[in-house]
């Protein structure tokens, strides 16, 4: 019994060993962290991680659509770092690589060490980082009330807590135009060396790296030119909509197919009768007032249609519209 339990103490660490052994065999090489990173993929995972921010804040305030309006809006700036700090903790300090950079392949590397091998990021780089995405944006939608706060804890008179209120307000703008200046410079660094997109990064002694070799984009060139396509053709559409005026190209293309003559005598025909509907709203015209044809239209839809077009026609038939003038209309009487 003894020598048994001895074979089975002997077994297990040489089965940990081999297990080890493979894994180490199984294990990608290390990616030299001197191999350059394109700098669209760098772009590409910034803009992954602020889409991805933006899909979790979003699904968070759905959760409470059906509570009082305004609920989040006190705790917004708090509930937002809270949710950065949260998508950090899981993503960049368990394998120092946002979720854009895994999706791209790519991961941080410590630039600070002197090893020519690829060196993660220390406790301290990666909370760094944590706080310099996160705080400034913090501190930039609660800037308002904590000088607010500072203003009226201060102990001073009014005229004095004004000052004090206008010189930090004066100090964060200055704070915060220093610092637009020099991620400005960071980024034109970027363009020319290609390392460092974000001015946190370059502080801390981050940079993104390969984390295996012969990297292939999970997300590919094809998708992102699709994206930015579509992207492109949807404000083309959202900005030249409302300079289409789709009621007067109705009324045009129904004059080129229908003839604007036969248009023009069906009105007449039918202004010779009782005119009992808006020709723009098709309800009973309200105030009606007439454009110089046989159509009557509600004042507040033809003034409303004539202002906003100058060159206004008759949706009816076509017809060059003049300046609205009241008619009267003849009312049937229905005998019981």
């Amino acid at each position: 019994m003894i020598h048994l339990y001895l074979s089975v103490f002997k077994f297990f660490p040489a089965g940990m060993e081999a297990e080890d052994n493979r894994k180490k065999t199984d294990a990608p090489p290390d990616v030299d962290p001197q191999t350059p990173v394109l700098r669209i993929s760098q772009l590409d995972a910034l803009e992954l991680d602020t889409s991805l921010e933006q899909l979790l804040w979003t699904q968070f305030s759905q959760c409470f659509q059906n509570c009082r309006p305004g609920l989040l809006t006190p705790l917004e700036p708090e509930l937002k770092a809270l949710l950065q700090l949260l998508l950090w903790r899981f993503t960049l300090y368990s394998n120092s690589a946002t979720v854009g950079q895994s999706l791209l392949s790519l991961r941080y590397h410590n630039v600070l060490s002197t090893s020519p091998r690829y060196r993660p990021l220390t406790r301290r780089q990666k909370l760094g980082l944590a706080l310099l995405t996160a705080g400034p944006r913090w501190l930039q939608e609660r800037s308002h009330s904590l000088l607010l706060c500072l203003g009226s804890n201060s102990g001073a008179s009014d005229g004095d807590r004004g000052v004090l209120q206008k010189s930090l307000r004066n100090c964060l703008i200055f704070v915060s135009g220093i610092t637009q200046l020099a991620g400005l410079l960071n980024f034109l660094v970027f363009l020319g060396k290609g390392r460092h997109p974000v001015l946190a990064e370059r502080i801390v002694g981050a940079r993104a790296v390969f984390s295996k070799p012969n990297v292939t984009r999970d997300i590919t060139y094809q998708y992102m030119n699709r994206e930015l396509l579509w992207h492109g053709f949807a404000e083309f559409l959202i900005f030249l909509l409302p300079l289409i005026n789709t009621r007067k190209l109705k009324t045009i293309l129904s004059s080129i197919v229908f003839g604007g003559e036969s248009a023009a005598g069906n009105g007449a025909a039918e202004g010779s009768g009782v005119w009992k509907e808006c020709g723009l709203c098709g309800e009973w015209p309200t105030m009606p007032h007439t454009v110089g044809c046989q159509h009557v239209f509600c004042y507040y839809c033809i003034k409303s249609h004539s202002i906003a077009d100058v060159s206004l026609t008759c949706p009816k038939c076509g017809a060059e519209a003049g300046p609205p003038e009241p008619v009267k209309m003849e009312v049937e009487m229905m005998g019981r």
